[in-house]
């Protein structure tokens, strides 16, 4: 199994290209089973966990070109030969659970396997199932599967979420596209993903508005055609990398930031006294931090616009190395401080309490063997690591595979020092 050695303590410098969002490619993978034209997706993400929807996407019959390293995908679900999505393809990914929405709205029926538990938590999709049923489906949950029928078709329907879910907006919107009659959902996520999947069904023929906003509205049309779409840059990247440099030193230039979906971060980061220079015209997020000491912030993780969880981890990281007592909440999953204890193999001083994390700054930290637990727990420790006095090797790297692309190539281009090691180098 392969692992990281990084060597911290170097200042970065030079230029990092943020890639197109996780987040968003996957459901625009998706989208490509509601028509039968082509789908073509640009900045597309080289990921594990790209690459395994489009594996499922295989299985159910449609045609999938993107070869390796390529940043294009062409998908043509033109005749589909399945609508069952098996446990064993499913269990992977929980995206992949976005299946049914799309298969369901165009064909009538589909049965995908439930995604299972996950690492960071329950992550239900209840909301999901309530969705479908309001909008006339049958749902049938038997042996780890949901088996879902609309023969008449799905309809439209006024949904309104308890809570805020990504997921279940997302997965509700794609459904909606071909129900008869128009779909309201209230208390939707405002996530810049939302908005870059309604800005590609709408280009298929698709009727969303509101999208961004807490109330989205899909007036159902009859068919969608084919399109091209550039998949948005990845703001949990950009985030990522500019905590690297906040917490390496140095000075970076993020080129292709989406600079708009990044100012809870960007507040947090000049609030520790890294210097931010965000240009929304030219898509460039500068960090800079030159070695002052770094204030210590409290943050609560929240919907967007809000602080978001996937950047909990990382900041928290950061925070290990701030002048006092940092106090994090994450509001958005349980079980989410897995990393807590890891950092602290680094040095850090973290206890958890509940839904908080109470971190008092170090002077600095020290490399030894660390192990990701999920896939933004993982980057946390790179952060640590570069930031660190000595050598630190992070091993179970495969969750780093499943959202960074090019991790280590990006990090050296700068100046850090990382390795990959396979187990047949030792």
């Amino acid at each position: 199994m392969d692992r990281l050695k990084i060597s911290g303590g170097k200042p970065l410098s030079g230029t990092i290209p943020i890639s197109g969002a996780k987040n968003s490619a996957l459901k625009l993978m998706a989208a490509a089973l509601l028509t039968p034209e082509p789908v073509t997706l640009t900045n597309m993400p080289n990921l594990a966990d790209t690459r395994f929807l489009s594996q499922l996407l295989s299985t159910l019959g449609v045609e999938v070109y993107w070869p390796k390293g390529d940043a294009t995908c062409h998908l043509n679900a033109a005749e589909l030969t399945s609508t069952i999505a098996p446990y064993e393809q499913v269990r992977k990914m929980r995206a992949s659970f976005n299946v049914l929405g799309p298969l369901l709205a165009r064909y009538g029926h589909a049965t995908v396997s439930l995604p299972g538990g996950c690492a960071i938590g329950a992550r239900p999709v209840d909301l999901h199932l309530k969705a479908f049923e309001a909008m006339g489906a049958d749902l049938l949950v038997e042996q780890g599967y949901v088996k879902a029928a609309a023969i008449h078709g799905l309809k439209g329907a006024h949904i309104v979420f308890p809570f805020v879910s990504v997921g279940a907006t997302e997965h509700a919107m794609l459904a909606a596209t071909l129900a008869n009659g128009e779909t309201v959902l209230e208390n939707a996520a405002r996530e810049p993903e939302i908005a870059d999947l309604a800005d590609c069904l709408n280009s298929m023929g698709a009727k969303v508005s509101g999208a961004g906003t807490a109330t989205i509205t899909i007036e159902g049309v009859e068919k969608l055609h084919g399109t091209t779409h550039d998949v948005m840059a990845d703001r949990i990247e950009a985030g990522t990398y500019a905590m690297v440099v906040a917490a390496a030193g140095g000075d970076v230039t993020l080129t292709n930031a989406p600079v708009a979906a990044l100012s809870a971060v960007n507040h947090a980061l000049r609030n520790a006294g890294i210097i931010v220079d965000a240009d929304k015209d030219a898509r460039t997020l500068r960090i800079q931090r030159n070695g002052s000491k770094l204030n210590a912030v409290n943050i609560d993780t929240a919907p967007h616009p809000g602080f978001p969880t996937d950047m909990q981890a990382q900041f928290m990281a950061l925070m290990s190395l701030a002048d006092g007592t940092s106090i994090i909440r994450e509001n958005i999953f349980e079980n989410r401080f897995m990393h807590a204890p890891e950092l602290s193999r680094l040095g850090a001083n973290i206890s958890v309490r509940g839904h908080e994390a109470i971190v008092k700054g170090v002077d600095a930290l020290k490399g030894a063997p660390v192990m990701a637990t999920d896939l933004r727990a993982s980057v946390s420790l790179v952060i640590a690591a570069l930031a660190a006095q000595g050598e630190t090797e992070v091993s179970r790297i495969y969750h780093l595979d499943r959202g960074f692309e090019r991790l280590e190539q990006k990090l050296t281009a700068v100046g850090a020092d990382v390795r990959r090691v396979s187990a047949e180098e030792e």
